[in-house]
């Protein structure tokens, strides 16, 4: 327990594997996830509380997804915009240079070239987990509440493990685990780029992720659009895909290292990976 490289493991790996173990207990072997979407659902009128609403279902699902999307958007900008600046030569181009700093332009393409790796990371990790969380949805083919005989659906109802594939698609069902929770959860990259800067809100900042994410996927469990496991499952396997990426592209050395403190001085990605490496 004492060796920082079997606590980091058990942090980032130990934990989130009991998580899943906790959950697929609790929900995947009761009917807890039934239990709770039944007092959502109105009998009377076969219908779930906030099924039909309007409002919240573009705020809560149509806009939310602007922010996940915006800073998707974001890295691939500023990925490639990070290979303009070193393309531009200071004899060669004297003139474009002298107007990209006066635009203040050469500030933006520095800044870009400076944090390559950091918007690369965040490509990838963004893609990585949007396969992954596609994938198990066609390789488990679930259906979601209101699709299910429970709610006035057609499909039976049958648990992720029940239906899994491997190899091929289990049928047309795409609703395990929850994607607009996904959504939320995929900013937990954000999280490890801060850990890779050592910046002391970094917990904060995967707290704050970790809420997305839960709100994210609530707000279609009130619409019947998803059980509640779903979020939960959702948010254990974007963890997995996000800190694999991390992993690859940053190395453990660099994310085990501890978060400034509010009195410590900053300290520079580069810097943080040479004390790493010694």
């Amino acid at each position: 327990m004492n060796n920082p490289k079997h606590q980091f493991y058990l942090i980032n790996i130990g934990l989130p594997l009991f998580l899943a173990l906790s959950i697929f207990v609790v929900f995947d072997l009761t009917q807890l996830d039934v239990a709770i979407s039944n007092l959502l659902y109105n009998a009377d009128s076969h219908t779930f509380w906030l099924e039909h609403n309007k409002l919240f279902e573009d705020i809560t699902h149509r806009w939310a997804r602007i922010i996940p999307n915006w800073t998707g958007e974001a890295a691939i900008i500023g990925a490639v915009l990070s290979f303009l600046w070193p393309r531009f030569n200071a004899e060669k181009h004297v003139r474009m240079i002298a107007f990209l700093e006066r635009t203040h332009v050469a500030r933006l393409l520095r800044f870009c070239t400076r944090h390559r790796r950091d918007f690369l990371f965040l490509v990838f990790s963004f893609a990585i987990t949007t396969g992954v969380i596609h994938y198990f949805k066609s390789h488990t083919s679930i259906y979601c509440p209101i699709e299910t005989t429970l709610y006035g659906g057609t499909m039976e109802k049958k648990e992720w493990f029940e239906n899994f594939s491997l190899l091929r698609e289990a049928g047309k069902g795409r609703c395990w685990p929850g994607g607009h929770a996904s959504g939320g959860f995929t900013m937990l990259a954000l999280y490890f780029v801060a850990r890779r800067y050592r910046w002391r809100h970094a917990k904060a900042l995967l707290y704050w992720t970790l809420l997305l994410g839960m709100v994210y996927g609530t707000t279609r469990v009130l619409q019947g659009w998803h059980f509640m496991s779903h979020t939960f499952w959702a948010g254990i396997l974007v963890w997995f895909s996000a800190f694999f990426t991390a992993l690859a592209f940053y190395g453990r050395r660099v994310l085990e290292l501890p978060l400034r403190n509010n009195t410590g001085p900053p300290v520079p990605a580069a810097q943080a990976e040479l004390v790493a490496d010694n």
